[in-house]
């Protein structure tokens, strides 16, 4: 599994600088892997954005700054105020090649399991084929797993 033990001070000043410069969590995950060589999950990342505490600029923000690439992926829009929140399960009978896994739920509905693989590996598989849920979800998600896992590891 990924951390940032695995970084340099220099890397870690790098990395800032790129969120810095209004990078997100998804240009992050490509410039580890083609900057420093690094082949991290989208997970990865983002447990690596709460360790540093990085600061990823909103969509106002970016917004408000000239833009300089158009993106080839359609924003998701947003779900409506009340449409519900995330759930996370724990199964009884982990699934193999997991140490621990569930199932869950983000707040549009759309459902999926995780799991964390016998190398410390998180991983999200929705059961829609590219669908990518909302930050706020893998944040709430990442809260969930945390009260699930508590006392297990």
């Amino acid at each position: 599994m990924f951390s940032v033990s695995d970084l340099s001070e220099e890397q870690i000043e790098v990395i800032r600088a790129w969120v810095a410069g209004g990078a997100q969590m998804a240009e992050v995950q490509k410039k580890l892997n083609e900057e420093f060589g690094f082949k991290v999950t989208y997970m990865d990342t983002r447990f690596l954005a709460l360790d540093l505490d990085l600061e990823f600029a909103s969509q106002e923000e970016r917004e408000s700054e000239p833009k300089q690439e158009a993106s080839l992926i359609p924003e998701k829009p947003a779900a409506p105020d009340g449409v519900g929140e995330v759930s996370a399960t724990l199964d009884q009978v982990t699934r193999p090649g997991a140490m621990v896994s569930g199932s869950l739920t983000f707040s549009d509905g759309v459902k999926g399991i995780w799991l964390i693989d016998e190398m410390g590996r998180p991983s999200i598989d929705p059961d829609q084929p590219g669908y990518q849920p909302t930050e706020a979800d893998l944040i709430a998600f990442q809260e969930k797993l945390r009260v699930l896992l508590d006392g297990h590891f």
